[in-house]
């Protein structure tokens, strides 16, 4: 047998890593981060438990590339959605609601993920929060940023400040007030993206500012 090539090598470590970080957002999102141990995660991956430690310092930064993965592949899937769209407002739209939808979807996992940036360690600079960066700062560019560079890191700290207020144990705020609040800042219709049902809060219908 012919040994294999540096290409399919490369691709069986990906798929290696990526079943890891499937793992860990099944098994986190069902037992919680304690109860969750390397080996869980190895066993559910169906992969060699010294794997965990060749691709991943620890629990802590394997966990949030994961979340950072999950983040990535949802906001992703919001903006190609059909009917595909170049329009920046409804672009970033998309993104508030893939983002907010997280929270609200899985708060178990979110929770545990906003927890750990809150650590010494922070951010966990890895390709997954890469990417999902990379992403959010194109929908930026789209919407007409004149310096994406500023309004990038903005709008991340924002989305963040909603997840955080969505998840605070016993002083959680409703999603569609946050989301309200966030279209006004954008000058957003309530009707973008993936509105929920019923009536929008009072902030939706309120003058929003208007873009430069």
């Amino acid at each position: 047998m012919s040994p294999r090539s540096p290409e399919v090598n490369e691709e069986m470590r990906r798929r290696s890593r990526e079943r890891l970080l499937d793992a860990t957002v099944e098994l986190v999102s069902e037992a919680g981060y304690e109860a969750t141990t390397l080996a869980d995660i190895a066993d559910r991956a169906g992969s060699a438990r010294g794997l965990v430690s060749y691709y991943f310092p620890g629990k802590r930064q394997l966990l949030q590339s994961a979340v950072h993965r999950l983040m990535h592949r949802t906001l992703q899937a919001g903006l190609e959605r059909e009917p595909r769209t170049d329009d920046g407002r409804e672009l970033m739209a998309r993104a508030v609601d893939a983002i907010l939808g997280l929270a609200v979807s899985r708060p178990t996992l979110m929770r545990t993920h906003m927890a750990g940036i809150l650590q010494a360690e922070g951010f966990v600079q890895c390709p997954e929060q890469q990417r999902l960066a990379q992403l959010l700062r194109e929908t930026v560019v789209s919407y007409g940023s004149r310096d994406p560079d500023a309004d990038y890191p903005l709008l991340r700290s924002q989305l963040m400040g909603a997840v955080f207020a969505i998840l605070i144990p016993g002083a959680a705020m409703p999603p569609s007030r946050l989301r309200a609040d966030l279209f006004q800042r954008y000058a957003l219709d309530w009707h973008l993206g993936a509105p929920p049902g019923g009536e929008p809060p009072a902030a939706a219908v309120r003058e929003a500012p208007v873009r430069g």
